[in-house]
């Protein structure tokens, strides 16, 4: 439902960055935000993720659900209260997945990591 003065953005999609999520839940959450209430919510997140999952998988009954579309919603929720925990945390989540994608990529050999696959990417442009 829309509030009032705020603007129909019709087709256009705000593409946001994990310091600019960050930025905003510290800001959402700072007044307020357990990091105890927020990781309960986080682990029912993933619990609703894995119903979808069963339901694509065929192993319960879904209907005429849009379980693409659910998915989705209940990923976005997952990755909301994950960052927000990380940010009422002071934790720098695009280092700390960098540097994580770094020690895995290293770890199991992958022929590139996170890092280099996004300089590539930007350098191809």
């Amino acid at each position: 439902m829309k509030q009032s003065g705020e603007q129909n953005l019709g087709e256009t999609i705000v593409k946001v960055t994990i310091a600019e999520l960050e930025a905003y839940l510290l800001d959402h959450y700072s007044d307020g935000g357990i990091d105890q209430s927020l990781f309960m919510k986080l682990v029912e997140e993933i619990g609703e993720v894995a119903e979808v999952l069963n339901k694509k998988a065929g192993r319960k009954s879904s209907g005429d659900e849009d379980l693409q579309s659910q998915l989705g919603c209940e990923l976005a929720d997952v990755i909301h209260y994950a960052v927000a925990i990380a940010a009422l945390n002071g934790i720098d989540m695009t280092e700390a997945i960098i540097e994580k994608d770094r020690v895995a990529a290293a770890r199991y050999g992958h022929r590139t990591n996170l890092e280099q696959f996004i300089l590539n990417k930007r350098n191809a442009r």
